[in-house]
């Protein structure tokens, strides 16, 4: 593959590059594979929009109360906000989260921060969007556990306010299970959360430390950069959890094999976005790995053959540390609910 290779960081950076010099003067030269210079993009204001599910102001608002709300669950104890924790940036920090009658999770769950800018959602796939996704967690007996789309939309449908904001929300639409995943889709799209690298990216060569400048070097040279690329650093592509060799685990799930049955889907998940991955452990699908300079070290040989060394595993989790954002202050203000009425069904606990 061919190389830029560059004498001054200062010009890199200043062009919106995601090379960067090494420690010492600022004439070190650096060789960037070209390729990934053209595949990091930084995070900008504008927030992802949808064909079909335009973000408002009143969207965001209504969709933002529905993901606080316990009463979208069974028992009304669960919330989607339980499972990911906005002030958590977007996880639970368990291994697997626990559901509807206790019901532990099969799987870690992805952060939702982020999400907007995955080429699909869950580790397999299996949901297209942020939309489609909203509906899976409500309607699963060991996550939400409400019984059925119907029941969903009577509960919220019974609550005045709400019924306002969803007429301000979709004009002249009816109060929907599908316009209720609209809405927490909407503000889900808004949970994005710029960091230090990119400033780095658009000019500031002053945002990382010379030992993140290195462990960048380092992920771009052992092959980390050719899955965890674009804006959120993954999340657009799936490939296999031990190319290089296997990936030892107990969990049972084996990624998108589990719905085509295909051999050559076996083990093949979606790429994690690396953003907040500082904030989000425990690590991988199984949610088994806990510190990150582990969790490097484990991806280095499984995946690209690599046996990185304490001194690599400790630079390359730097400049992951510099991908940890800002959570949008918005979010976190945990929104005031509108009561329950005497029509509102009540939880249950069965």
């Amino acid at each position: 593959m061919k190389a830029f290779s560059f004498r001054r960081w200062k010009s890199l950076a200043a062009i919106g590059c995601a090379g960067a010099a090494l420690t010492g003067p600022a004439i070190a030269e650096v060789s960037v594979p070209a390729g990934y210079l053209d595949n990091f993009k930084p995070i900008t204001e504008q927030v992802v929009q949808s064909k079909e599910n335009a973000v408002t102001p009143d969207k965001v608002k209504l969709g933002k109360m529905l993901y606080y709300d316990p009463r979208l669950s069974k028992s009304g104890l669960l919330s989607c906000n339980t499972c990911h924790n906005i002030a958590m940036y977007g996880v639970s920090a368990l291994p697997t989260d626990i559901g509807h009658k206790w019901a532990i999770g099969p799987i870690n769950g992805p952060t939702v921060m982020n999400s907007a800018y995955n080429l699909s959602q869950f580790w397999d796939g299996r949901a297209k969007d942020l939309e489609e996704q909203a509906k899976g967690p409500i309607l699963n007996p060991a996550e939400m556990g409400m019984p059925s789309e119907a029941a969903v939309v009577e509960r919220i449908g019974s609550i005045t306010e709400y019924r306002d904001m969803f007429t301000k929300s979709f004009p002249g639409e009816k109060l929907t299970y599908n316009n209720i995943a609209k809405a927490i889709a909407a503000f889900e799209r808004t949970l994005q959360t710029p960091s230090r690298f990119d400033r780095f990216l658009t000019g500031d060569a002053n945002a990382l430390t010379d030992q993140e400048k290195n462990g960048l070097k380092l992920f771009v040279e052992n092959g980390c950069a050719a899955c965890h690329n674009g804006v959120a650093i993954g999340g657009n592509s799936f490939q296999k959890m031990g190319v290089v060799k296997p990936y030892k685990t107990d969990n049972k799930a084996r990624g998108k094999f589990d719905l085509t049955k295909k051999k050559e889907d076996m083990n093949v998940f979606k790429v994690p976005t690396l953003r907040n991955v500082e904030r989000t452990y425990p690590y991988f699908h199984d949610g088994m790995v806990w510190e990150l300079e582990n969790a490097v070290k484990i991806m280095g040989d499984v995946q690209t053959g690599k046996k990185l060394n304490d001194t690599e595993a400790s630079d390359i989790a730097a400049f992951l540390r510099s991908l940890t954002g800002t959570i949008p202050a918005e979010a976190l203000q945990v929104p005031v609910l509108p009561a329950s009425e005497k029509g509102t069904p009540r939880p249950s606990a069965d």
